[in-house]
């Protein structure tokens, strides 16, 4: 047993784990020619995130999609360039709009720079992206940008929040499968339909990657919680100290509301509705919430799309990468407890 990619992905075939090492690492070559600029302060904020390393989570869902098919077809590896560089432009964005200070253990470009330098190097990584789509063919740009638009949608309906009468907990879940399930399921459906995969295996993949991102997501979540290290990327309790209102915290308060909600219930939302830059009260909301069933109600939700994830595969024949896209349901699973 061998381990490539994110949280120890187990791989149990030699020839499948060379070709997934080997596909990420033309992956790095790849980041990194396409962020390079005839003006050097471009290339040193464009490769500035991917100098700082990552999961690779997108491109290693190419490499895995793309064994339905032919791995070694010549749109594989742009395909995974193209996700991945989408990704890091959000993440030069979001750090924008959340005025972070750190990302992947470095300095973010807006804290680094400041915050014109990193939206300009965002858009600057969408045009790169741009690029080499156009080489992937029109249907390649399609579909790259209709999920561009569910992910700029998701971004906007979290700022907007959820209508009046609407359950806050569904609009996020709709807000999730935008800002983080379309990609990823952009990423299976490029590898599965670059390899020349069937119709039905590409769909079933796309389908596969839309509840896997959002299984991810809901993780991170319990993570932020959950977790006394720095598994998420991120110092715990970051999300409650911005104020950031994720799923535990979204079903706290509807229990609150409802007729089961308890004085203690009301109690946590009041504090977690308050100041939390202040440490003591912070790390007091953050030891109550993880005590609360509602950080397991999280759980349990991420625990769903995960296995809705698997389910997805079901039809697809049995294979290694078959069974790698299975155990990076367990393994996302988990990361959330």
């Amino acid at each position: 047993m061998t381990v490539v990619g994110p949280f120890g992905l187990s791989v149990r075939d030699q020839a499948l784990e060379a070709d997934v090492q080997a596909g990420l690492a033309a992956v790095e070559e790849g980041l990194l020619e396409a962020t390079k600029s005839d003006v050097p302060f471009i290339t040193e904020s464009a490769q500035h995130l991917v100098r700082a390393g990552g999961k690779r989570f997108r491109p290693l869902l190419v490499m895995l999609a793309a064994h339905f098919g032919d791995p070694h077809s010549p749109g594989v590896v742009p395909s995974a360039v193209v996700v991945e560089l989408t990704h890091l432009a959000t993440l030069y964005h979001d750090d924008v709009m959340d005025e972070a200070d750190v990302r992947r253990g470095v300095a973010s470009a807006n804290a680094r720079w400041n915050n014109s330098v990193a939206v300009l190097t965002g858009d600057f990584l969408f045009a790169r992206a741009s690029h080499m789509l156009a080489d992937l063919g029109p249907e390649a740009v399609r579909i790259q940008a209709e999920a561009f638009e569910r992910l700029v949608t998701g971004q906007i309906l979290e700022t907007a929040g959820p209508d009046a009468g609407r359950d806050p907990i569904d609009h996020y879940l709709d807000v999730l499968a935008g800002k983080t399930g379309s990609l990823v399921a952009v990423a299976c459906r490029l590898g599965a339909m670059m390899s020349g995969a069937d119709e039905s295996t590409v769909n079933i993949l796309t389908q596969y990657g839309e509840r896997l991102g959002t299984a991810f997501q809901l993780a991170d979540d319990v993570l932020d919680i959950a977790s006394d290290s720095h598994e998420s990327g991120k110092t715990p309790g970051t999300d409650l100290r911005e104020g950031v209102a994720t799923l535990p915290v979204l079903h706290l308060r509807a229990r609150a509301e409802s007729a089961a909600g308890t004085d203690e219930d009301r109690a946590l939302c009041e504090l977690l509705a308050g100041d939390l830059t202040d440490d003591a009260r912070h790390a007091e909301a953050l030891a109550l919430l993880r005590a609360h069933p509602a950080l397991e109600q999280a759980r349990r939700d991420t625990v769903r799309y995960a296995e809705e994830a698997r389910a997805t595969l079901a039809p697809l024949p049995s294979c290694l990468a078959k069974s790698a896209l299975e155990s990076l349901c367990d393994a996302v699973v988990h990361r959330a407890g």
